[in-house]
Order: structure tokens, then C-alpha cells, then sequence
């Protein structure tokens, strides 16, 4: 029997799994119950787990020494009122599994039951690292996401690659798509403040207008990525919010504006920094000021091309050559990156598109077809098995 067709036979046990942790989600570094189920769920299978690893997280281990490959899934929920009318809707108030970090957790679990018995059957030599991590979607006070605080806290010292996947609620039910190279988008989010000097709405030359001064800023902020960065390269920034104002007739003294961007390679985000803090500096040629503050976020998921060719054929063999996709470059974010900074690493998509509602990641309709976590679980397992058997 394949991995797919034993994962086919824990279908019921891993939908149970997902749909009790789907309607008990946590939001990030909260992750208690959570962590407390996987840990539960482990020691059912025999297998001892450390919990507490970057504050809420669990960690477990599969047979003895190298090679050794980690297995990720990430366990944070989202602040979103679920829309969904289902008998498993969240039981937690504002708080919703609205990314399928739920089916991760559980694809990881059915992954951990498919290994537990390889390796008590004496099938593979090396082992297998469990990572269950925590705060995904969003950084604690000190800007510090779970994936970065597993990899300082050193989780990844002792294993020789990483891999894990992502649920698409987009993409056919039970498609693989995976890529070598950069993925998915480096992100940092930037904060600014222009200052002018308030006045009367009717006498603006008496004022400077800092509306008028954020509206050169923004053109120039769009004028980046086409005029100043190379063409062949990827990269946005985007301005996502703006405030200022208080009266229809007051010209205000400042407005503030926030945005993201994103890029995929070091260079380009780079210049992306550099120019930002040349655009802003258009308020002070114009007699105005401004001070902004530059947040690092997480870097680009990068693939280590051998892995994604090792995922291919495991892709292949589970569910057909025609079910596997390349993946496109994806300016989402994942700190996944971190970990595939830390060590050579895997990201890859599994399609769960559920029916013909749009059901789009971080939405209150977001959901999936279930009918996938036995393929998540086998893609998992298999990696691991074909990877200890380089």
C-alpha cells in the first residue's frame, strides 16, 4: 500500500481533527488549545512532544539521527467572524480558521500516523522533526513572527532540509503546484507621517497643505517599481491607508499613511527602502516634513530547486502528472521563509477548492475541501520517506 492509499484509510479521523480545531481556533502566540490537541494526538501514537518552543509551539520527533527532515504546519487562526453555516463554525467569538491552518495542523498529524508506523516497522533510517508552529499570520511586541522565533530558538539546528504546504482555496481540489527558486513574496510594512501647517480652507496660501504634499509623495511612491526599478524584476509597493483632517474647511496639520511591500530578491528590496525614503523626502522640497518608520517583515520563501524536483515526483506518483502545476510567484508572504533561509526548504500548494463559491484566504467564506487532508498527509509522509532514502 502508498502512503495515499493509508492515508485514505485515516480520511474520518483527520476531517474530525481539522473540523474540532477549526471550531476552536486561536489567534497567534494563543495557540494553547491547539497545542494541547497535537500533543494529545502525538501521545496517542506513541510519540513524546516538547510544547512551549517559541512560547506556544510543539515539537516532536520520528525515529534516530540523520538524515533528518522537518515537517511544518502552522497552527495560528485569524481575527475574522466566520460566515460559514456549518455544524463545526467557530465557537470563538471574532476568531476564525480563515487560511486552512487548521488542515495543515491536521495534514501534519495524518503525516506523523502514516511515519509512526514506517518507522516502528523499521522502513526508514534517519528521522523525522514535527514542527507545530505558532503565529504565522502575525508577530509578537518584539516583531517576532513563530517561524523566526523557532529558528533562533534553534529548531532547525539539528535537521538537514524542511518542507511543509499551504491549502489553496483556489486551486482544483487535490492539484499540487510547486516551483524551485523564489515563491512567495518578501514583506515589510512601512509607516509614515507628512507634515505641513495647518490653515484656513478657503486661504491655502497661507497654509502648506499636507494633503497636497502627500499627494506628489504618493505619485512618486507609484512611480518606483515603473521607473526605478529594473523592469525584468517583481516588486509593489502599495499605500493602503491615508487620514488627515478633522473639518471640511480646516486644511490639517499632517497626514499619516501606512502600505506594504513586497519583492523577491535582496536587491530589489532594497532599492524599494531606498526609494520610498526618496519620494517621502519630496514634502521637504516642497517647505513641509516627514518622519516614517521602515518595519521588517518576513523575507522571501525561496525553494531549494532539489526539493521541489523531490516534491514533483512524489507529487506525480500520489496524484498523477496531470494534477501537478508549476507554481506561480505568489506575492503573499509565508515565514516559512526563515525556516527556508535556516536551511534548504519546500513550500508547496495543495489545492481544496470546496465548490463554485469564491472563498478567498482570509475571508469569513473562506473554507476547503476536506476530501484533501489524506493527500496533504501522504505528500508529507512520502517527502520524508524519499528524502531519508537519498
Amino acid at each position: 500500500m502508498t502512503h495515499l492509499d493509508r492515508a485514505l484509510a485515516l480520511k474520518d479521523k483527520l476531517i474530525a481533527l481539522r473540523r474540532d480545531l477549526h471550531a476552536h481556533p486561536e489567534l497567534f502566540f494563543q495557540e494553547v488549545r491547539t497545542a494541547q490537541r497535537v500533543a494529545e494526538t502525538l501521545r496517542e501514537l506513541g510519540i513524546e512532544s516538547q510544547t512551549g518552543v517559541a512560547r506556544t509551539g510543539v515539537v516532536a520527533y520520528l525515529g534516530e539521527g540523520k538524515p533528518r527532515l522537518a515537517l511544518r504546519a502552522d497552527m495560528d487562526a485569524l481575527p475574522i467572524v466566520e460566515a460559514n453555516d456549518i455544524p463545526h463554525k467557530s465557537q470563538n467569538s471574532g476568531v476564525m480558521h480563515a487560511c486552512g491552518h487548521d488542515a495543515h495542523v491536521a495534514g501534519l498529524l495524518g503525516a506523523a500516523m502514516l511515519l509512526a508506523e514506517d518507522f516502528k516497522q523499521g522502513k526508514l533510517r534517519g528521522s523525522v522533526k514535527l514542527l507545530f508552529q505558532p503565529a504565522e499570520e502575525n508577530c509578537g511586541a518584539d516583531g517576532k513572527s513563530g517561524g523566526r522565533l523557532m529558528v533562533e530558538e534553534g529548531a532547525l539546528d539539528d535537521v538537514d532540509a524542511v518542507a511543509g504546504l499551504h491549502v489553496s482555496s483556489a486551486t482544483p481540489s487535490g492539484q499540487i503546484a510547486v516551483r524551485a527558486g523564489a515563491f512567495m513574496a518578501a514583506v515589510d510594512t512601512f509607516e509614515a507621517e507628512i507634515f505641513g501647517r495647518g490653515g484656513h480652507g478657503a486661504y491655502p496660501h497661507q497654509a502648506l497643505d499636507p494633503i497636497w504634499l502627500a499627494a506628489q509623495v504618493i505619485n512618486a511612491i507609484y512611480g518606483i517599481v515603473a521607473r526605478r526599478m529594473d523592469p525584468t524584476k517583481q516588486g509593489l509597493i502599495s499605500v493602503c491607508t491615508i487620514n488627515a483632517g478633522t473639518a471640511t474647511n480646516i486644511i490639517p496639520e499632517s497626514v499619516r499613511l501606512s502600505g506594504t511591500i513586497r519583492s523577491f530578491d535582496e536587491n530589489v528590496r532594497a532599492l524599494l527602502h531606498r526609494e520610498l525614503q526618496n519620494a517621502f523626502a519630496l514634502a521637504r522640497a516642497w517647505g513641509g516634513d516627514y518622519k516614517w518608520k521602515l518595519l521588517d517583515g518576513y523575507p522571501a520563501t525561496v525553494n531549494d530547486p532539489k526539493l521541489a524536483e523531490l516534491v514533483r515526483g512524489v507529487a506525480r506518483d500520489l496524484v498523477g502528472a496531470e494534477n501537478v502545476k508549476e507554481a506561480e510567484l505568489q506575492m503573499g508572504a509565508e515565514d516559512f521563509s526563515f525556516m527556508a533561509r535556516a536551511k534548504p526548504g519546500i513550500f508547496f500548494n495543495l489545492g481544496a477548492k470546496k465548490d463554485d463559491v469564491n472563498r478567498p484566504h482570509h475571508n469569513p467564506l473562506f473554507d476547503i475541501d476536506e476530501s484533501v487532508l489524506p493527500i496533504g498527509a501522504a505528500m508529507l509522509a512520502e517527502t520524508a520517506r524519499r528524502f531519508l532514502a537519498r
